[in-house]
């Protein structure tokens, strides 16, 4: 289906469909009734979106009698994860509009055509080889010449689906560890932090990005987002000028997330900065904006997708942002007493290790600082 730039803008009272159930949709949906909109939340299993939601459909991503009926009952689609299979999309689009589009995910969902698009718009990006089989990998270890990270190409997420190598290492271990699929092998980068760039790219092409945090990784699992981030203005302008080229590259509406190391102060002005990988959809390092901005990212991804004009990025505070994981989140009444502190839980059942319960945010007086 066609999606100009001139339809009309969706009216308070339209429904958006979501495909996933995550606390991302728990968190759309409930930035889109704020605005007005109903939401319909559509997965092949029950989850924290489903708790908020105005209507939901348990069915499978490949049911196209379910999806077709899904389609008829919401104005607009979008997705709370880049997991969604590309031909669900497609699928979708032949009758209602989808924000953002499939070929954002598919260039989300493959690692190494991740890379390839990124470095085609000369963005720089970690050197990289692609690997089929074992030869290929043992090719791009002598290529690569120091160590690196084989990744699946699919389907990894929070340090899932990776394995670290050394020069002189089982690279055969290695591959068979990732299930002997296809992979993409990368340089390992000494950098200095990780940041991400959040921007949110309209229907007409108006773009609007937030302060980029600051994040800490532990275990692969994203820990603690802050802003301001510290890092000179000039590299954040980068950052911010990076995710918009990808962005209007891909003709994206909605939310972007560009997560990218800085090399430190010791690199050169104008290369300090490397993509590591992009998300199709609102963040985790995004949460903050909830409470420092007068417009969060879930509100100003509706806001996009549904054609309306963006809202404010400004933030009015500091913040910092803990993600809460595993038992953590049992912690909560101790968490709701504690002065000043935002504490969001996910309604999710099960405390497992490693798994996302909820986040706090912290505010603080904003500073002067990027």
């Amino acid at each position: 289906m066609p999606d100009a730039a001139a339809r009309p803008p969706l009216p308070p009272g339209s429904t958006i469909g979501i495909l996933g159930c995550g606390q991302l949709g728990r968190m759309l949906a409930l930035a889109a009734a704020r605005l007005g909109f109903r939401t319909h939340v559509y997965c092949p299993e029950t989850g924290p979106a489903f708790d908020v939601a105005s209507a939901s459909t348990r069915a499978a991503f490949d049911d196209a009698a379910a999806l077709d009926a899904f389609a008829r009952a919401v104005d607009t689609v979008t997705y709370e994860f880049e997991n969604v299979s590309v031909a669900t999309v497609r699928h979708l689009a032949r009758n209602v509009p989808v924000r953002p589009s499939a070929r954002a995910l598919e260039v989300a969902q493959d690692r190494l055509a991740e890379k390839e698009f990124i470095a085609g718009l000369a963005i720089p990006v970690a050197p990289f080889h692609a690997v089929d089989g074992p030869e290929d990998l043992a090719a791009g270890m002598v290529r690569l010449a120091g160590p690196a990270i084989l990744k699946t190409r699919r389907l990894g997420y929070d340090g899932k689906g990776q394995v670290s190598l050394e020069p002189g290492g089982d690279s055969a271990a290695a591959w068979s560890a990732l299930g002997a699929e296809p992979c993409v092998l990368e340089s390992r980068i000494a950098f200095a932090c990780e940041l991400s760039a959040l921007i949110v790219r309209g229907l007409d092409g108006a773009i609007a990005a937030y302060h980029c945090p600051r994040n800490t990784h532990e275990s692969g699992i994203l820990r603690r987002s802050v802003v301001p981030s510290g890092l000179p203005e000039t590299d954040l302008a980068e950052a911010r000028e990076i995710a918009g080229r990808i962005a209007a590259a891909l003709d994206y509406v909605g939310v972007l997330a560009v997560e990218m190391f800085h090399l430190g102060p010791g690199a050169p002005d104008g290369a300090r900065l490397i993509v590591n990988e992009i998300a199709p959809r609102v963040h985790n390092s995004g949460h903050w904006t909830i409470e420092a901005c007068g417009v969060s990212q879930f509100e100003n991804h509706m806001r996009a997708i549904a054609g309306w004009p963006l809202g404010t990025t400004a933030r009015h505070s500091d913040a910092e942002m803990v993600n809460l994981i595993g038992r953590e989140a049992l912690d909560w009444q101790r968490l709701a007493g504690e002065p000043g502190l935002c504490l969001h839980l996910y309604g999710k059942h099960h405390a497992r290790a490693g798994r996302k319960m909820g986040h706090v945010t912290r505010l603080f007086p904003k500073t002067a600082k990027p």
